[in-house]
């Protein structure tokens, strides 16, 4: 296995374009040394992206978002009040990943990179809009988070290419946004239904909608149907009933040991509603 530490962006996607074996880089670790220790996956050659300028910050773009770079930890995006008061709902999905000493390592772009259609993070970058900014031997481009997913452990990445970064786009005006999972246990668990939403009021009424559902699927699923079910409405009981039937009927979900496919639909939906009132709570917090 060769180790590689490159000081630049340029460098790491040189490496990777140039390797013949299996690549991997590195970020946090927090999934790639599981894999490696458990004997999933043995690189031929490790890419560590933490020395590179800019990789572990987390800065305000021009237009008022944010651009958080592919190895700032979830510790860091913990502790950055700014960032916390714009999108809470992206930071508790980033939280909930693996114990405090995981946090200290874990990363929003490892945790995409990794293709888990559980994970926690995920589902509230998806409802943000969040893009992700992705180098590779051929440039630059932007891409929608939602459209990395292939599939369990599978991205849309091209060989050679990485993910620099994450960009949230400003929050705006009475805008609020929330993640809930359900778990078997109290912590440090695999979610079993993950619901993102994010949403902005004006006059009162919600103008703007975005819902996203984790673990019911192969990948996390934007439900455009969901943001369809409220916006218009001031959240009312029957527009909650409406987006959680639209998540239910977006849900493919498989049954397993953690729990059966019906049980994941009818939980889909109840989270949806209650992330919802949460982001509305928080959207008419912002807007005092």
């Amino acid at each position: 296995m060769r180790y590689h530490a490159p000081s630049s962006v340029a460098e790491a996607v040189r490496l990777a374009a140039g390797a013949t074996g299996i690549t991997r880089f590195l970020s946090g670790g927090t999934d790639v040394l599981v894999q490696l220790r458990a004997g999933m996956v043995t690189p031929d050659d490790l890419i560590d992206l933490k020395k590179i300028p800019g990789l572990r910050e987390i800065t305000r773009t021009p237009d008022g978002g944010w651009r958080i770079g592919a190895a700032v930890s979830g510790a860091e995006m913990g502790r950055h009040a700014a960032l916390c008061s714009d999108w809470p709902g992206v930071v508790e999905g980033m939280r909930l990943v693996g114990s405090t000493q995981v946090q200290g390592r874990a990363t929003l772009a490892g945790n995409l990179c990794n293709g888990s259609p559980a994970a926690d993070s995920v589902p509230g970058m998806v409802a943000a809009g969040a893009r992700v900014v992705v180098t590779g031997p051929a440039g630059t481009r932007e891409v929608a988070v939602e459209e990395i997913p292939a599939g369990p452990g599978k991205t849309r990445l091209k060989p050679g290419e990485m993910i620099e970064a994450v960009l949230l786009p400003p929050r705006g005006a009475q805008g609020g946004d929330a993640y809930l999972r359900f778990i078997p246990r109290t912590e440090m668990d695999i979610a079993v239904v993950g619901v993102g939403v994010s949403l902005t009021l004006e006059g009162g009424k919600v103008a703007a909608a975005r819902v996203a559902i984790g673990a019911v699927a192969p990948t996390v699923l934007l439900v455009p149907e969901a943001a369809k079910a409220i916006i218009g409405t001031t959240l009312d009981d029957a527009a909650i009933a409406a987006l959680a039937d639209a998540v239910r009927a977006a849900a493919t979900p498989i049954s397993d040991k953690r729990g059966t496919a019906e049980f994941r639909k009818d939980v889909v939906g109840v989270l949806a509603g209650r992330a919802a009132r949460i982001a509305h709570d928080r959207a008419k917090g912002a807007a005092k």
